[in-house]
């Protein structure tokens, strides 16, 4: 049997209602650095006021830091990084979506390890992460599993870096999924974290690293969010389908921590970089169609064991594998994102050699984790390929 390694330290509370237990679960410090976005969502929907108060009743005190963006960028991590050690916060609570945990997680590293961020999570990392102070994270959507995995990225605009950084220093130690404060989430913000999610966990039965581990958790998050995720986006109040969709996306933060990524976060990385107004998830659904197809080739028996799991046997690997690209593009048509493309968001054909360029730099530790190696031309012709949505 194929050899695996597993560290998943955080400890997980799933489920309606667990917010309630931040008043009196062991919390790793007195004081914390409470990291939310920037356009005030967890303030109008009463989150952030819900989220001190059980602190406070925690005898936790809270500093508020409401700066992330939808995007993280590095200036954003070393100003709260600043604001952690001048504020003499000794634990970081990231609150809300993937970019306020994954900047929670960055502030943690950059608080107490000397130096710039960029010098331990850049492309070519110059310093290692001796420490970072505890991590709790509690989420308020489903799509990024960052409650459940190390993984933090991060943008740096000046030079179109968008890349991922994690060490075991950034696994949090206490993650709270309670699906109920998820159910305000809009329905296209609903399926573009439900479908980033969902590619983790295709990503991780592609990746080469693959085990009968990661397969575990990457196929039955698949088959949660096949049935559920249409529900979700159809009606956010549907407490069943919100909860399906909360486990699919931790159990896919577990796959990150078993096998991980590929090519096809690589592929969105440099598309959210140059153009920040563009969701991630928007992203990975604009790449998906031609960079499935393109696995669904390279690795059929991969893809034919996804396309089971949702119902869509087949009596060969190859028509398994063409079932699977099949149902992908109906499950997009169901959740109301298959018009994903660069034309929407007005992004030029001439942008692509940019964009390719920058996947096959900056990413090579992701297009490294596929079964199959990528030229600099492969990566060319599915950019090409996406944008002419063929």
């Amino acid at each position: 049997m194929q050899q695996f390694d597993f560290f998943m330290p955080a400890r997980i509370l799933f489920g309606a209602g667990r917010l309630a237990e931040l008043a009196r679960v062991q919390l790793p410090g007195s004081r914390a650095l409470v990291v939310t976005t920037s356009g005030g969502a967890m303030r109008r929907t009463g989150i952030l006021e819900r989220v001190t108060g059980l602190l406070a009743e925690n005898g936790i005190s809270a500093v508020l830091f409401e700066r992330a963006q939808p995007n993280p960028i590095l200036a954003t991590v070393t100003e709260g990084a600043t604001l952690a050690r001048d504020e003499g916060c000794d634990f970081v609570l990231g609150l809300g979506g993937g970019s306020a945990i994954d900047t929670a997680k960055a502030i943690a590293v950059a608080a107490v390890n000397e130096g710039d961020y960029w010098e331990y999570a850049g492309g070519a990392p110059t310093r290692t992460a001796s420490r970072a102070l505890p991590i709790v994270a509690v989420t308020t959507t489903a799509g990024t599993g960052t409650e459940a995995d190390p993984w933090t990225v991060i943008t740096k605009p000046e030079t179109g870096e968008k890349l991922g950084f994690g060490c075991d220093y950034t696994f949090p130690v206490l993650s709270i999924v309670d699906p109920e404060l998820m159910t305000s989430v809009p329905e296209k913000l609903t399926a573009y974290q439900g479908f980033d999610a969902l590619f983790h966990a295709t990503e991780g039965v592609l990746n080469r690293r693959a085990s009968v581990m990661s397969d575990l958790y990457a196929l039955k998050s698949i088959e949660l969010l096949w049935e559920a995720l249409p529900r979700a986006v159809r009606d956010g109040s549907d407490a069943e389908a919100r909860a399906q969709v909360a486990l699919a996306n931790t159990l896919s933060g577990f796959v990150e921590s078993v096998s991980g990524c590929t090519s096809g976060h690589a592929f969105e990385h440099p598309i959210s970089a140059f153009y920040p107004e563009i969701p991630h998830g928007a992203g990975l659904l604009m790449m998906a169609p031609a960079y499935y197809r393109y696995f669904a080739r390279a690795c059929p028996e991969q893809c034919a064991a996804m396309a089971r799991v949702i119902g869509r046997p087949a009596q060969s690997a190859e028509e398994g594998a063409n079932r699977f690209v099949e149902a992908l593009l109906e499950l997009m048509e169901r959740c109301g994102v298959a018009d994903e493309s660069f034309q929407k968001y007005g992004v030029p054909q001439e942008a692509l050699e940019r964009l390719a360029d920058n996947c096959w730099q900056n990413f090579q530790g992701l297009l490294a984790e596929d079964r199959v190696s990528l030229t600099k031309e492969d990566v060319r012709r599915i950019y090409r390929a996406a944008f002419e949505r063929a």
